[in-house]
């Protein structure tokens, strides 16, 4: 049975991929047309969704940073918003309970909070598949949104535990602390872990068997201790690498979970007009993230785009809704309430989020108004000085490019990265290099370039990014040569239908190298 259902996830999971839509969107409606055709959730697909959500904690836990976190910009805008959204929704439930609608009228004050609390929450899954597709994961605007998801992730932890009610085991005054002492152990073993198999399956020992078990055994929340498995690895060099390894297998589990949601029942009329009337929020949620973001001096346009990533219900609003279902302070309808608004929500944001360019360019001058002045020094204006060549991407083949050009031009080469850690490091390393997104149309707007720039070099490691760069250099630049990389031929093609003067593929001309070497090498006493 549970092979049919994952079939059936496939296929509607293709579908909305195929529409433009996350697969879970998919999976949800996958499980709500099951449970109307009289099926069941089975003990498999529990077993699943239980996996699926301690691989996520857990990775949350990997990437867990507490410097990134305790900037005021990151938990001052989750807090307030966290407190806000609660407010905002509950208060919308009660009114509509008030108005005599079916199933909101059944709410008392508490529930409507907890209904609210859920709504409050922003797609992890959405927001970095997002990113991903505009490649600005790495900018100031995408950094600070996973930073408030990641916040927002940790006060969905606190109420799994608070809604598991009971007090733990005194065992557990030895467990928790055990796990925290045993760091070095888990960080040697994680450093002779190879880069297959076994790095995947100490992941899953780590969050399944040692972080949830040993949290279940002491009658703690087996969430929790998910999230301290990987809390205790995050500052491990190879945490990341790890992350990224389970990503898949996260993903795949997680399937499970939004089934298991979709096979609670199929949304009552009610639920579905409760939800569509949450939809109608999403736009009120976006104008209250970028408010939040303002004060804090950002500028309005890292606020917008920080805002639309945000711009949806959670995931996570479905664990807090199961687990406040598990806890008896929520009726099943309400889970499914959840689900039409987190599944319309992405129809919404999807859509925003496409034409966030022509959201600034339309609303840009009003939204300046509510700018506070000085802004972040990192959202400031930039000045690439007496650059005549300019290099945007500085991570291995960008700085194997500068320091050639450094060679060859002397000192009037300056790089630009998007990543904070990556330009100190070039600056401590002694290269001028910047901060900046090539995607950003503000930083094109706020740079100052020198006025004979000569060479522009794109070298980044998304070619999405490359072109992109390759359009705003013809349209701020229009004097300059450009040079970029790509990894496949017809990547090579399309750069050059953009306009770019020389482009190279990075693994044919690596190839080229090698085997130039080796000829060098091995055949020069026939010459």
């Amino acid at each position: 049975m549970e092979i049919a259902f994952l079939v059936a996830a496939f296929g509607l999971g293709l579908a909305a991929r195929a529409g433009g839509l996350p697969p879970l969107v998919g999976y949800l409606v996958a499980g709500f047309v099951l449970h109307a055709l009289g099926y069941e959730s089975t003990d498999g697909i529990e077993a699943i969704s239980e996996i699926g959500v301690l691989l996520l904690l857990f990775g949350i836990g990997l990437k867990l940073r507490l410097r990134t976190l305790a900037r005021p910009v990151v938990w001052g805008t989750a807090t307030g918003f966290a407190v806000l959204g609660t407010a905002l929704f509950g208060g919308l439930l009660v009114g509509l309970g008030v108005l005599g609608l079916p199933l909101a009228r059944d709410l008392d004050i508490g529930s409507a909070a907890i209904v609210g609390f859920a709504l409050s929450f922003s797609s992890t899954v959405f927001a970095v598949k997002a990113l991903e597709r505009t490649a600005e994961s790495a900018s100031l605007a995408g950094r600070l949104a996973v930073g408030v998801l990641i916040l927002q992730d940790v006060f969905a932890v606190a109420f799994l535990v608070a809604a598991g009610g009971g007090w733990p085991s005194p065992w557990a005054l030895l467990v928790v602390p055990g796990i925290v002492i045993m760091r070095p152990v888990f960080g040697w073993l994680l450093d002779r872990s190879d880069h297959g198999e076994i790095l995947v399956l100490m992941g899953f020992t780590l969050a399944v068997g040692i972080g949830a078990g040993l949290f279940e055994l002491v009658d703690l929340k087996p969430d929790l201790g998910a999230l301290v498995a990987g809390l205790v690895l995050s500052g491990h060099p190879r945490a990341g690498e790890m992350a990224d390894r389970l990503l898949g297998f996260k993903d795949l589990f997680l399937v499970g979970f939004f089934l298991s949601i979709g096979l609670q029942g199929t949304p009552s009329p009610a639920a579905w007009a409760i939800g569509l009337v949450a939809l109608l929020l999403v736009p009120a949620k976006s104008i209250s993230f970028i408010w939040l973001f303002t004060r804090f001096r950002l500028r309005s346009r890292t606020a917008l785009h920080a805002s639309l990533t945000l711009s949806t219900y959670s995931e996570f609003g479905l664990i807090v809704g199961t687990a406040a279902l598990a806890a008896g302070l929520l009726d099943p309808d309400w889970v499914s309430t959840v689900a039409v608004a987190v599944g319309t929500s992405f129809v919404i944001a999807s859509a925003a989020n496409t034409a966030r360019y022509r959201f600034y360019e339309r609303w840009g001058s009003r939204l300046v108004k509510l700018e506070r002045h000085p802004p972040l020094p990192e959202d400031a204006v930039v000045d690439c000085g007496d650059a005549r060549v300019l290099v945007f991407g500085m991570g291995r083949v960008g700085t194997g490019a500068y320091d050639e050009m450094i060679a060859r031009r002397g000192p009037l080469v300056g790089g630009v990265d998007r990543s904070g850690e990556i330009v100190e490091s070039h600056r401590e390393a002694g290269r001028s290099v910047v901060r900046g997104d090539a995607l950003d149309r503000d930083f094109w707007e706020r740079v100052r370039f020198h006025p004979d720039v000569e060479l522009v070099m794109a070298a980044t490691g998304n070619h999405s990014a490359n072109l992109e760069c390759v359009r705003r250099v013809r349209e701020f630049l229009p004097l300059a040569r450009i040079a970029a990389i790509a990894k496949y031929p017809d990547q090579v093609d399309e750069l050059r239908r953009a306009g770019v003067d020389i482009a190279r593929n990075m693994y044919e001309e690596a190839g080229q190298a090698l085997a130039d070497d080796a000829v060098a090498v091995v055949f020069a006493g026939e010459e």
